[in-house]
């Protein structure tokens, strides 16, 4: 019988009480990370200085369930659970068989899904006796929903913006003060990380990885602050499967179950977020074959071009080395206006999950990016984040695949948040001077030639 429901809801009382952790089931773990100095895995003791214990014991964890704190759960009520959205306009002008589904995730306060991992971040920080957080962002998203969560919490805030999403995004900007954060444009010449950079280039536009190296070098000198990161590590994606254990629920309510799940990708966090539970399905339940894609920019192509190996996570070297998909720490990519898509490497998990074959990611340019934002918006009414436009148009393309060999396809994809505060690139799409860029092979080859080589 064909699903009937627009808007699949949860009561209130339906909110996840644990998180997924997929390093549980994961049929071939990720490597660990590793102290640089050394070339041996990096243990609590060198990362204490940066979280506090509780979330790097969730970094290492193979415990399948993890509690959520009530104090989390508290928080998460003002928007928990999130709607999950049958887009039937959408399908009709796309005259497809599919059925295309969507997770509303900009339902929070803060606009998108970031706020599933600042809230337990901060409240970990606070159990912890810190008392202040520094944290880097790229089109904001992370840096307003760390700034909510720290407000809520009685802890500081410090937020690194790279550059050319603070001067594209000011209104984020806004709500981040608003909430009592202090924002700078990295890089700054406030850290030495950032004088470095600005010598090089004075007319930096800046990266997530240099942001990120401000932040870090920002709390290792001062024993009150810890660094909160948005993407990328273990915990992080832990918090976000909120998104997709709610809706394997509503997606029994609405008598459906995906064939595809669709995630924007930059870090990973949003697309891991709502994807490691159904992949859990696989694993554990035996639940059929499900196809998972990630999609990225490619401008900015991580897992579609980048080289699978160690490398440091910010662009000065301060972290750990990752095993991931990287296009190397000294990538800075053009400026593109899905800026929280702009990192040079991903994930462990999900960089493990696509180095495995489990997952599929692709890259699209902006402009067909927008002109799927431009459809969404016009059919369903919600205005989408670049970022999630990214999505959007897989979605689509998905669907389109579905009409041409008359299959009826469920595609579900995470609507990581929305675009209220892009509208300066909507004004540059609408009227006709949005550019793409795809990274030339060249740069990317000579930016990967300078990873370190470990492993």
């Amino acid at each position: 019988m064909e699903p009937q429901a627009l808007k699949i809801l949860l009561p209130e009382k339906e909110i996840p009480k644990r998180w997924y952790n997929i390093q549980a089931d994961l049929p071939r773990p990720p490597k660990p990370p590793l102290n640089p100095s050394t070339g041996r895995p990096a243990g609590a003791a060198e990362l204490s200085p940066l979280f506090p214990m509780a979330l790097l014991e969730q970094e290492q964890s193979r415990e399948r369930w993890i509690d959520i704190p009530a104090p989390v759960l508290d928080i998460y009520s003002l928007y928990r659970p999130t709607p999950l959205i049958r887009a039937r306009r959408l399908e009709e002008a796309l005259q497809t068989p599919a059925r295309i589904y969507y997770k509303h995730e900009g339902v929070s306060p803060a606009g998108s899904h970031k706020p599933n991992t600042a809230i337990p971040q901060a409240y970990y920080n606070k159990q912890a006796g810190v008392k202040r957080l520094a944290t880097e962002t790229g089109a904001g998203q992370w840096g307003s929903a760390l700034a909510l969560a720290c407000n809520y919490f009685d802890l500081e805030c410090t937020v690194y913006m790279v550059k050319v999403s603070y001067e594209q995004k000011p209104y984020r900007r806004s709500l981040m003060e608003t909430w009592g954060a202090r924002v700078f444009p990295s890089p700054t010449p406030n850290t030495a990380s950032g004088r470095k950079a600005l010598a090089k280039n004075p007319a930096s536009l800046g990266s997530l990885g240099l942001a990120i190296s401000e932040a870090v070098e920002d709390a290792a000198g001062r024993d009150d602050t810890n660094y909160a990161l948005g993407s990328v590590l273990n915990h992080v994606m832990l918090h976000q499967t909120v998104i997709g254990l709610e809706c394997r629920e509503q997606f029994k309510l609405a008598g459906d179950y995906p064939d595809v799940v669709i995630g924007c990708c930059g870090g990973g966090s949003n697309f891991g977020g709502i994807a490691f539970p159904f992949l859990h399905d696989q694993f554990r339940e035996g639940h059929k074959e499900i196809r998972f894609i990630a999609v990225e920019p490619a401008a900015c192509p991580t897992l579609t071009r980048g080289a699978f190996t160690y490398d440091f996570g910010d662009a000065a070297s301060f972290t750990p080395l990752l095993m991931m998909y990287t296009l190397g720490h000294e990538f800075e990519p053009p400026e593109i206006h899905a800026g929280g898509l702009r990192y040079h490497g991903d994930s462990p998990l999900v960089s493990q999950l696509y180095h495995d074959g489990l997952i599929e990611a692709r890259a699209y340019g902006q402009t067909a990016v927008f002109e799927a934002a431009v459809a969404f918006a016009r059919t369903e009414g919600v205005l989408p984040a670049p970022e999630t436009a990214h999505a959007i148009r897989a979605a689509i393309d998905t669907a389109l695949e579905c009409k041409k060999a008359g299959e009826a396809k469920t595609i579900l994809f995470n609507f990581s948040g929305h675009g209220h505060f892009d509208l300066s690139a909507y004004d540059s799409f609408l009227s006709g001077k949005m550019a793409d860029y795809e990274y030339p092979p060249d740069l990317i080859e000579k930016s990967i030639a300078s990873l370190p080589r470990f492993g």
